[in-house]
């Protein structure tokens, strides 16, 4: 069924780098890793990859993005791509935004930022 992909999807550079070199490491060629600045980028990543025949399986996704909030962004991922699953990295979310995000099926996990490498390569592990 083509290959599996991760998107992280966060407006600062230097995350997006740490969380695919972290995959890479441990997940090594098991998953393409795909990257976007912020969700409107993201969602056209999601397009594109799907027409290439690329399934993307997971979405790394910060809170506080221009635009469009991580929690709005993985609601209208879910309407889309409900087999999509997501976890949300973020040091900025509110209390209210973190409940919504939870009630979201797809999301397995909301974590704080600095992560937890050990945490993060678990949730991947248990779903994938």
């Amino acid at each position: 069924m083509g290959e599996k992909a991760i998107l992280c999807v966060d407006d600062e550079a230097i995350i997006r780098l740490a969380l695919i070199q972290e995959l890479k490491k441990n997940f090594k060629d098991r998953f393409l890793y795909e990257q976007a600045p912020d969700a409107l980028i993201a969602m056209d990543t999601l397009e594109e990859l799907s027409h290439e025949g690329v399934r993307v399986v997971l979405i790394i996704s910060d809170w506080l993005m221009p635009g469009i909030n991580g929690d709005e962004f993985l609601e209208n991922v879910h309407e889309k791509y409900p087999e999509i699953r997501a976890i949300m990295i973020t040091g900025h979310a509110d209390g209210k935004s973190i409940e919504r995000v939870r009630k979201n099926e797809s999301v397995l996990a909301v974590m704080e930022k600095p992560w937890s490498s050990l945490e993060l390569v678990s949730v991947i592990e248990k779903e994938f």
